[in-house]
């Protein structure tokens, strides 16, 4: 059965909501955002990032001149809903506004302000499975503006520290065709530990200690990849229109970022031109599982087996 209820205040984020069942919870805040700032087992581990003091304010003059004076933008942490073009300071919209929610069957609709700045409303929909450790959230962009925009629902999931991203790289056989695309940033560096390349698998570790961000971006067929931090197993499916779909950043349907203090789980929509008073749409299920075994990241065979047993 699936419990949903408010709570006056968690961590440094205010008022949340609460959605849980039997075996998984997961916190929305609604002062602000809305982030999901929290998604774990009941009392365990949490395995997105809440450390609201891990990330420093983004403004400036640019910023000021752009929203008003005294407007901000804060990561927060959690999962949270982007989109593309990535500029700024457009898609840096200030989300420290309270959010109207509205409980539904077996979970909640939770919906930003309006952003007329920029012609967009952005919501999104979780909907928990009522006995087992599932959930599917259903993210929306609306165009509000009166003109056509053409963009791609991005969503972010900023993961805890410390875990390890294991990414499911494309099988089919293209013949004499390339079968994958990937995209790299500028400041990746390809021999980085931090990231390795196998044959069926990439994987990405966290690290506390590193001095330098990087991030990369696949295109997934299979649409799912997972996240080990401790005991835990956080699994992200995604709808996607491979290889058929246009995509941003060369396209690719996922992308993971990871500096010193996080790791980014991204997966995104097609880009699509949205008329005036459509929308753009993203699926996406959230699973968790407990570890079933030690696992050498570095051995493709001990990847699969654990993936089996999963």
């Amino acid at each position: 059965m699936v419990s949903v209820r408010e709570i006056e205040n968690y961590k440094e984020y205010g008022k949340c909501v609460v959605i849980s069942n039997d075996e998984i919870e997961a916190y929305v805040t609604v002062d602000l955002g809305p982030r999901i700032i929290r998604f774990g087992f009941l009392g365990g581990k949490n395995i997105l990032c809440d450390n609201r003091k891990a990330f420093t304010p983004k403004t400036d003059k640019v910023y000021t001149d752009y929203y008003g004076e005294g407007k901000a933008w804060e990561n927060f942490g959690g999962h949270r809903v982007w989109m593309t073009k990535e500029t700024y300071p457009e898609t840096y919209t200030p989300d420290d506004q309270p959010v109207k929610y509205t409980v539904t069957e077996n979970g909640a609709v939770f919906e930003q302000p309006d952003d007329t700045k920029n012609g967009v409303k952005k919501m999104f929909e979780i909907k928990m499975d009522p006995d087992d450790a599932n959930m599917q959230i259903k993210t929306t962009i609306k165009n509000i503006s009166d003109k056509e925009k053409e963009f791609a629902v991005w969503c972010i999931s900023v993961a805890a520290a410390d875990g390890t991203l294991i990414i499911p790289m494309n099988t089919n056989d293209t013949g004499y065709l390339a079968n994958r695309t990937i995209s790299v940033w500028p400041y990746t560096d390809l021999s980085d530990s931090r990231l390795r390349f196998g044959k069926k698998y990439v994987t990405v570790k966290q690290d506390t200690n590193a001095k330098t961000p990087l991030k990369i971006g696949l295109d997934l067929n299979g649409g799912q990849v997972y996240y080990v931090n401790s005991n835990d197993i956080f699994c992200k499916k995604y709808e996607n229109n491979h290889p058929d779909g246009i995509y941003p950043d060369n396209g690719v349907s996922f992308e993971t970022y990871t500096d010193n203090t996080i790791l980014e789980i991204e997966n995104l929509s097609e880009v699509k031109k949205v008329a005036s008073g459509e929308e753009n749409t993203m699926v996406e299920s959230w699973s968790l599982f407990k570890k079933p075994c030690e696992v050498d990241f570095a051995d493709e065979n001990a990847v699969d087996a654990f993936l089996t047993k999963i």
